[in-house]
């Protein structure tokens, strides 16, 4: 199997989260006790069930059309779907 194009993805995708780390350390900054709430998602079960449902889902396509070279951006995807679908409406 081929890995030239995991490195990419895997260094692409620890961008994005690194921007998201700094981000919720920014509102951390300014508003204490926001990091909790806006990570509490994944403690909740919903949270957790849509996040894993969506990783399942999403790598077994992956995986099928570019083997693992994108399963670091499959699970960015699942935190993004499991944090939209999981707020207080």
């Amino acid at each position: 199997m081929n890995d030239q194009g995991t490195a990419p993805a895997l260094l692409g995708a620890a961008v994005v989260l690194a921007i998201l780390v700094i981000r919720t350390a920014v509102r951390e900054m300014r508003k204490p006790g926001s990091a909790r709430e806006e990570w509490t998602f994944l403690g909740e079960r919903r949270g957790l069930l849509v996040f894993l449902g969506t990783a399942l889902l999403l790598a077994t396509v992956s995986w099928t059309v570019s083997g693992p070279a994108h399963l670091p951006w499959v699970c960015l995807a699942a935190l993004l779907v499991a944090r939209i679908s999981s707020r207080e409406r």
